[in-house]
């Protein structure tokens, strides 16, 4: 039988905070006595306050330079999705601080198949230079009389912030990767050409009198790229294109103002053009460069026969 004295429980220290309060709990970090109130959990037993917040101290400057380290490689690694995110929401900004949808950039910018009279606030097709001019007005060009630019223009113009938003969202997501795939040269032809076809799209197949903007042909034409190239890597496509199936119909049931013309041109410029892009593995050759260049060609031929039907 043992008959040895028990042994002390271990003394008690006053807390470093309140001196009053008996503890027999030490910080992990810096050992002095905390109380139930200065005990914070850390990844590893208790800490006490003081250390805790150096530790977070520590910790932010180190994930500012993370987050700068992350915005840099996005930089290198996606300039042009970058700069085409720029130029979208500085001519949005433009529109914006001149007046939104009453904005004549927007009558400079978005795709017109006829002239456009501004006078005041209110807009008026089909008005005759002469006599936009004799009403004290500004007269605005379209396609058929001779304002090409806006083919193009229109895929950088936006009035409403939710459609901005959302259009560079889809860029933000799926730019990056697809220019990693592609390179710059051809990032840029494919949503160049992308938008382009929505354009000619749109100039066949929409109301002549309706005026479109946005990125959203370009970024259907996106949609389509990655859809060929994850069938081309044997990828997995059942999630692309469910996420294409759901943005197709909310092009045809979305509300009235969504132009599904330049969806679904833009959809099929992005997976032609993609098809020619992903024939050279590497850098694109002589005869991809070749073939893209016909495709525009082609597309403004087609807005070109449209122009002079509309004549």
């Amino acid at each position: 039988m043992d008959f040895s004295a028990p042994q002390a429980p271990p003394p008690l220290y006053g807390c470093y905070r309140h001196p009053d309060r008996g503890t027999r709990i030490g910080c992990q970090r810096c050992g002095r006595p905390i109380c139930g109130d200065c005990m914070l959990q850390a990844p590893v037993g208790f800490q006490c306050p003081d250390c805790v917040a150096e530790a977070q101290a520590q910790v932010r400057p180190a994930m500012a330079r993370a987050q700068r380290a992350s915005v840099l490689r996005s930089i290198k690694t996606a300039p042009a999705t970058l700069t085409l995110i720029a130029l979208n929401v500085a001519v949005w900004l433009g529109i914006t601080l001149t007046g939104g949808d009453s904005s004549r950039l927007v009558d400079q910018l978005a795709l017109h198949a006829n002239a456009t009279c501004g006078i005041g606030d209110a807009t008026y097709i089909r008005v005759t230079a002469a006599a936009c001019a004799a009403s004290g007005g500004v007269y605005f060009p379209g396609v058929s009389q001779g304002a090409w630019w806006q083919i193009l223009t229109s895929a950088f113009t936006h009035i409403s912030p939710v459609h901005i938003g959302f259009n560079m969202l889809a860029l933000w997501f799926l730019g990056p990767q697809l220019e990693r795939v592609l390179g710059l040269g051809r990032f840029v032809a494919l949503y160049a050409l992308s938008a382009l076809a929505g354009s000619a799209a749109v100039y066949w197949l929409a109301d002549p009198d309706s005026t479109t903007v946005g990125a959203s042909g370009a970024v259907f034409g996106l949609m389509g790229a990655l859809l060929v190239i994850a069938w081309r890597r044997g990828g997995d496509l059942q999630n692309l294109l469910m996420w294409l199936g759901i943005n197709i119909a909310f092009t045809f049931f979305g509300g009235a103002g969504i132009s599904w013309q330049g969806h679904l041109g833009g959809l099929a410029g992005g997976l032609a053009i993609a098809g020619i892009s992903m024939l050279d593995r590497g850098r694109a050759s002589a005869r991809t460069w070749l073939l893209l260049g016909l495709v525009g060609l082609a597309l403004v031929a087609v807005i070109a026969v449209r122009v002079l039907g509309l004549a």
